[in-house]
């Protein structure tokens, strides 16, 4: 069992179609303890009994734009923990379902930093938060989910598209901080998968189709390809990765029309 012993803080499930929850199995299937966080009382059912499922030690509400939040949950977290951490998953993101549809040039100034904040300086708040615990643990691993859009223009992804390509550049600058308490920092670039998030975005039919032509493999990718490339930097076999992208998308990143 890759992961066991090993204690997990997952930031992002929303239902059992969510990539946050596919990495969240195979954790728990390898062994991990598994801490979960939610975003209001709309999902909380289905995050606790998903939670129960895995026999989770915490599941408790998160919004990642409260740094008093932040302190009370890793607080939380040492308590159920011992006061260690080996594992933060962050799959958070957010924008106003009107800008993924019209024009990026459109986007008002408040929607614009609201997405930024809940998507990319979220990771960077956690990891400060988790750092310590990590430290106590003696190194850790932190994975967050980012998308092509970060670094080239997709058609309706727009603020969204800026919001990663902040993440993107988050992951390396905190691998670089956090490395010498051994404390690693990598991103998934994941291609279309159906989750309930991606039904927000308009278009994302056309992005599947798009993909599955001209990727080199010719496929959709799911929610368990992700979870296993996270396991994978997750666990000690990528104990000399950091500050990485890892692309889950058939190949289609490779490509260049």
């Amino acid at each position: 069992m890759p992961f066991k012993g090993k204690r997990a803080l997952v930031l992002g499930v929303a239902n059992k179609r969510s990539i946050a929850w596919a990495i969240a199995k195979r954790l728990a299937d390898g062994g991990a303890e598994v801490a979960f966080t939610f975003q209001g009382e709309r999902i909380e059912k289905n995050v606790r009994d998903l939670a129960a499922s895995v026999s989770s030690p915490l599941v408790t509400e998160l919004d990642v734009r409260d740094d008093a939040a932040i302190e009370r949950v890793f607080a939380e977290v040492g308590q159920v923990f011992g006061g260690k951490l080996d594992i933060l998953v962050h799959s958070v993101a957010y924008a106003a379902a009107e800008d993924l549809e019209g024009r990026f040039t459109d986007t008002p100034r408040d929607r614009f930093w609201m997405a930024i904040d809940v998507s990319a300086y979220s990771l960077v708040a956690t990891a400060r938060a988790a750092q310590p615990l990590m430290a106590a643990a003696g190194g850790g691993s932190i994975v967050t989910m980012t998308y092509l859009g970060g670094e080239r223009a997709v058609p309706h992804y727009n603020v969204m598209g800026v919001a990663k390509a902040t993440l993107d550049s988050s992951v390396k600058y905190l691998a670089w901080d956090l490395g010498e308490q051994n404390i690693r920092v990598n991103a998934v670039s994941a291609g279309p998968v159906r989750t309930l998030a991606a039904r927000s975005i308009a278009g994302f039919p056309t992005m599947e189709s798009i993909v599955e032509e001209r990727s080199p493999l010719h496929r959709h990718v799911d929610a368990e390809d992700v979870g296993a490339a996270a396991a994978y930097l997750l666990g000690d076999g990528a104990k000399n990765v950091t500050g990485t992208t890892l692309y889950v998308d058939s190949g289609y990143h490779a490509m260049g029309m």
